[in-house]
């Protein structure tokens, strides 16, 4: 009994999930629709089925790809200032338009994912064109990996870690 209403409570979630990232996609959908080309974030998930394996590469190999957790365990001592700080290098776009907000509003955009080297996936999503997306730069890795940090916690950079 208790195993079947976990697997009915499983599919229940899947399918909320599952209408979450298709309303999503149907948002930015219309946005492109309507001739507005205005970029959104996506989340990571949206990038797998046609990036598998870099996809599963990011998720194995790449700290970051789970540092939310870090910075929740972390959160307890530091000011809010300092933890909205530590947002900005540990989700996806804190701070900007369209980026991670809350888990409860923006839970796909929790972890740095694709978009924090990439940008904004949701035009390269519609369009498929490698055009509509960012190729990174040490530039962009360098808004995170500062010197300082580079040198105190020896960061490197996913472009050396394994994403790709």
């Amino acid at each position: 009994m208790k195993k079947t209403m976990k697997t009915e409570n499983v599919k229940i979630l899947f399918v909320l999930w599952a209408a979450w990232t298709m309303s999503c996609l149907i948002v930015a959908n219309s946005s492109l629709a309507k001739g507005n080309s205005v970029k959104t974030y996506v989340g990571s998930e949206n990038c797998q089925s046609c990036h598998e394996q870099q996809y599963n590469n990011f998720i194995t190999n790449a700290a970051k790809a789970r540092s939310f957790e870090h910075v929740q365990i972390m959160k307890k001592g530091l000011t809010e200032a300092e933890y909205k700080g530590c947002l900005k290098c540990h989700t996806t776009a804190h701070g900007e338009p369209g980026g991670f907000v809350s888990v409860e509003a923006t839970p796909e955009l929790k972890n740095p994912g694709c978009e924090v080297c990439h940008g904004p996936g949701s035009m390269h999503i519609e369009s498929g064109d490698p055009k509509d997306i960012k190729q990174p730069t040490m530039a962009v890795c360098e808004k995170c990996h500062i010197s300082e940090r580079v040198n105190s916690f020896k960061f490197k950079p996913v472009l050396y870690g394994g994403a790709h």
